[in-house]
């Protein structure tokens, strides 16, 4: 029932790597809720709040997919720790500025967008080291515990970086993150070097890698699966809105229905070991994504503080197995050469897809209402999904014994 610790057990490498990506999660957590508090502090304006997610989103997106074809071109190690050190250098720069006095908001601006080139480049080469770390019967599990960490660091890191914050200022808080990526860059120095396994081919491209995944439709199905849940059923931009109109509440409410999917999502890692269990893995991500749009559909028809919180939990959960199972397809099913490719998609698709969907859901909220956005969002995903499924009848068929592209 609970998550497999066996990559933990059996590869010091992995775990070398799990271990650093856990502190660092937690610090970029912390560092990412004290630019935002610094921002509103220097400005006292929530739209300069709200430019730190574009500055952060862009680079983001578009290095996303030249940091995979980055991965699949050089040793991944040494582009791992090229992200790493760039990413503790930043925090240390936004010490040394606190420290110093020097609060200006183009600065803070200028280090987000930095620290997103960096991420860019660094989240490929880690997701496609994991697979030439550990065996292919153990990448399920490692991906439950990698969503342990992520989920972690979210919920963590932010609540740290506010206590710290209020009682530190700050430089402790960018200090500590530093200190964090210190303990990244130590795991990644320890990994063994990890150079493309197909020596003396062509430089990998940016459109080789999208014409692969146009060529191979159980991985395009898992792109086309999760774009459903992002798109069609996201309703946190309409978060603020309901606290107050449906629970009476404030920002404190906010902040409950904020935490409550990753809370679920934090849930769907501990107890995923029955996953290993489930052979169609394409079968497995419709019913989770299904799983997610009825959850949130019947979050759109709660009233009840506590009820609606436990729909968005249980939309956590969903979401975190289906990101378990299209995380392992991507890993088993590509070829090596592939693998980071696949991951700046990944990353581009994740970035981009729910800040499509908080579009969707605002626009449908202002020409209708918050419950029919919410609500009808949700059965749209579930009715995508079981259109999809019709279509895609070798998705659902994918064995994860006989994995096929």
């Amino acid at each position: 029932m609970f998550a497999d610790l066996t990559p933990l057990r059996t590869s010091a490498d992995y775990r070398r790597l799990w271990f650093g990506s856990t502190v660092s999660w937690v610090g970029q957590g912390m560092t990412a809720l004290a630019i935002s508090l610094q921002v509103y502090d220097i400005t006292g304006s929530a739209f300069s709040v709200g430019l730190v997610g574009l500055f952060s989103l862009v680079p983001l997106v578009v290095f996303g997919l030249y940091g995979g074809a980055i991965a699949d071109t050089v040793d991944r190690r040494a582009l791992g720790l090229v992200g790493a050190t760039g990413a503790a250098v930043l925090s240390a720069a936004l010490a040394a500025a606190a420290f110093a006095g020097f609060h200006r908001v183009w600065f803070l601006y200028a280090i987000v967008a930095l620290q997103a080139v960096c991420g860019a480049l660094n989240s490929p080469a880690r997701s496609a080291m994991i697979p030439r770390l550990i065996p292919p019967e153990q990448l399920r599990a490692a991906n439950a515990l990698n969503s342990m960490v992520m989920t972690f660091g979210t919920l963590a890191g932010p609540s740290l970086g506010g206590v710290i914050v209020g009682f530190a200022g700050y430089q402790t808080a960018y200090t500590i993150d530093a200190l964090a990526f210190s303990a990244s860059l130590y795991a990644m120095w320890r990994l063994p070097s990890m150079p493309p396994e197909r020596t003396g081919a062509k430089r990998a491209s940016v459109l080789d890698g999208l014409r692969f995944l146009g060529t191979r439709p159980n991985l395009r199905a898992t792109f086309v699966s999760d774009l459903f849940a992002m798109i069609l059923a996201q309703p946190k931009a309409l978060f603020p809105a309901v606290a107050v109109l449906w629970f009476g509440g404030d920002a404190k409410t906010t902040g409950l229905l904020v935490a409550a999917p990753a809370f679920g999502a934090l849930l769907g890692g501990v107890v995923s070991g029955w996953q290993g269990r489930i052979r169609h893995h394409g079968q497995a991500i419709l019913v989770s994504v299904a799983a997610w749009g009825l959850a949130i559909a019947a979050f759109g028809l709660s009233r009840n503080l506590w009820v609606g919180l436990l729909c968005l939990a249980a939309a956590g959960y969903a979401d975190t197995s289906s990101m378990i199972f299209r995380n392992t397809m991507m890993q088993v099913a590509a070829p090596d050469e592939m693998r980071g490719r696949l991951q700046g998609v990944f990353i581009v698709v994740v970035a981009g897809g729910p800040r499509l969907g908080d579009f969707v859901a605002g626009s449908v909220a202002d020409l209708s209402s918050p419950g029919v956005a919410i609500t009808g969002g949700g059965l749209l995903c579930v009715l995508a999904v079981g259109v999809f499924a019709l279509y895609a009848r070798g998705f659902r068929r994918y064995d994860a014994h006989d994995p096929q592209p």
